[in-house]
């Protein structure tokens, strides 16, 4: 027999640190007008994000600390509003087929979004709790204690293994028969001109373009030629799972004259004929080994 009386849902992320007032708030007043409670906690795609720090366990476990008679259960994110209201629903159905639901959230979380079969009621904030503001404020902020060090180590173990994308640009003139190399402070040898791209970046050519700027100052160039892309044996990073992917482009010089910035402490043009000899008397930088191999395939005549 189906229950008459509606089982009270939150639908909540609660990325935060413990549960503040707001949140505490919020349960009492849906434990107030239902005897059964149940907590869908939102799960990212994305794990360890800024937005999303605290994976599903670890929030889970916070809730119970406080309320162990409250069901906790995860609903991973869609890309789809709907999709998202039907996986919400056959949670709901599936786990508990003869009850009806309730579904609570402040009035900017999933309310305007869910189009599913049960009803809703916002709730109006008790306060203005921030939780955006809450892990800025805690996000340089060290801890000593044995726990805070392990949830470091929890949460560098269940990040996925990245892959850092740079850009290296051979600046070319004189009919591709100089290249401009640059050398690092504390850097006898040298290389190709680039560095990391940037999340504001839109593609790996105006990655390519910014860091060109960067490091050699405003020059009018012509338009960027992809030559390859490939993985960099980075000494930082041969004992880590994260690496380097870097992809090469190739520009010619229209006009101006390059100067060292950045992170760069000096340019210099050579003659592309004389770049064996630097490899073999070991001036070029270990990593741009390959770089180079592949613009003297490309570009040998």
């Amino acid at each position: 027999m189906q229950n008459t009386k509606p089982t009270g849902v939150i639908i909540a992320r609660f990325q935060t640190p413990s549960l503040h007032e707001g949140h505490l708030e919020l349960i009492r007043q849906v434990k107030q007008k239902h005897n059964r409670v149940l907590i869908i906690l939102g799960v990212s795609p994305v794990r360890g994000s800024r937005k999303n720090p605290l994976d599903y366990y670890t929030r889970e476990r916070m809730i119970k600390q406080q309320f162990p008679e409250i069901i906790v259960l995860p609903l991973s994110d869609q890309k789809s509003d709907a999709v998202w209201s039907q996986k919400m629903d056959e949670l709901l159905y599936n786990n508990f087929p003869h009850e009806t639901f309730l579904l609570y959230g402040s009035r900017d979380s999933f309310m305007g979004v869910y189009t599913g079969r049960y009803k809703t009621e916002a709730l109006p904030p008790v306060k203005d709790y921030n939780a955006t503001a809450m892990r800025e404020a805690l996000s340089d902020k060290v801890f000593d204690t044995e726990e805070f060090r392990a949830g470091i180590i929890y949460n560098t173990y269940n990040l996925f293994p990245s892959v850092y994308a740079t850009v290296d640009i051979a600046l070319f003139r004189n009919n591709k028969q100089e290249l401009l190399l640059g050398r690092k402070p504390n850097e006898n040898a040298w290389r190709l001109p680039g560095g990391f791209s940037d999340p504001t970046d839109d593609n790996f050519e105006m990655a390519a373009a910014r860091e060109l700027q960067e490091e050699c100052g405003p020059l009018e160039i012509g338009p960027l030629e992809y030559v390859a892309s490939m993985r960099v044996d980075d000494w930082r990073y041969r004992s880590e799972v994260n690496k380097i992917i870097t992809t090469l482009f190739s520009i010619d010089l229209v006009d101006g004259e390059p100067a060292a910035g950045d992170d760069l402490a000096e340019v210099k043009w050579v003659t592309v004929k004389d770049i064996p000899g630097m490899i073999t008397r070991e001036e070029i930088v270990d990593t741009h080994l390959p770089l180079l191999a592949k613009l003297m395939k490309k570009y040998s005549k």
